[in-house]
């Protein structure tokens, strides 16, 4: 059996922007630290994604210190904001089922938005003492979650992107999926059947296969939406109405650093 390892991390400080691969990165309760912290809403709170306005994918997101640095590729217009925002004013939102409270730390920032993407909305910040519960289903230590769409931590092996891509004309990149592990060596998909794990010191568990939804067809590079992959996902992958690739997961220990490059245990 081959050998597993940590290839990628990456994390996606706003919800539905751009991400960030890092060499390392903390693992928190909620999700990576500055994983998916921020989000856009709309006038009524409600999240705002690439599934209504793929445009959204057009904002490439740099990281430097303490420092959050978003820049549209069509207007090459800048916009620095801190990592963290303590302070702010309180909006009730909603991301799918959940009504959570954000905060709104500038209304500049939030107009800064709203002007590039030329509808009104907010920028809000979910602290990590705010609550946000994963499914009761599928927990096994009243787990929280950040902003994503529900569970903290999403992995996906190398293997299975490879061999979606060898059933495509045109191969796809792994950021349609928005991991936050990649790992490198296993077969095809057996992230599926995951149960418990380590990433270096660390233990993972592997809670449910990830749906996936039509946001995998934006390309990250030009925000134009196609068929592909779901199409050909759903050819051999879907069941009942739910296509999947990946797997959501939990850690089991926290507040500790995964790096590229460590070893993966299955347990």
């Amino acid at each position: 059996m081959s050998e597993r390892t940590l290839s990628e991390i990456w994390i996606y400080p706003i919800k539905s922007f751009g991400g960030i691969r890092l060499k390392q990165a903390r693992v928190l309760p909620k999700g990576l630290e500055h994983d998916r912290r921020w989000m856009l809403i709309d006038e009524a709170g409600r999240f705002i994604t690439q599934r209504e306005h793929p445009a959204m994918a057009l904002f490439q997101l740099t990281m430097q210190g303490n420092q959050l640095t978003i820049t549209s590729r069509r207007t090459s217009a800048q916009l620095s904001i801190p990592l963290s925002a303590p302070t702010g004013q309180a909006y009730p939102c909603v991301v799918w089922d959940d009504a959570i409270t954000a905060l709104e730390p500038s209304a500049r920032w939030s107009s800064w938005f709203s002007n590039q993407l030329g509808f009104t909305c907010r920028l809000v910040f979910f602290p990590e003492e705010n609550v946000r519960a994963v499914d009761p289903k599928y927990v096994a230590n009243n787990e929280q979650v950040s902003l994503a769409d529900g569970y903290p931590y999403l992995l996906i092996g190398q293997s299975s992107l490879d061999d979606l891509n060898s059933r495509l004309k045109t191969p796809v990149e792994m950021q349609r999926f928005r991991p936050n592990f990649v790992v490198a060596g296993g077969v095809p998909y057996e992230e599926d059947t995951w149960k418990e794990f380590e990433i270096g010191t660390l233990r993972f568990k592997g809670i449910k296969r990830c749906a996936r939804c039509v946001l995998t067809t934006v390309n990250p590079a030009t925000a134009e939406k196609g068929p592909e992959p779901l199409f050909t996902l759903s050819r051999y992958r879907k069941e009942g109405n739910k296509i999947f690739f990946g797997q959501n997961v939990i850690a089991l220990r926290d507040n500790q650093f995964v790096r590229e490059g460590d070893e993966i245990t299955l347990l």
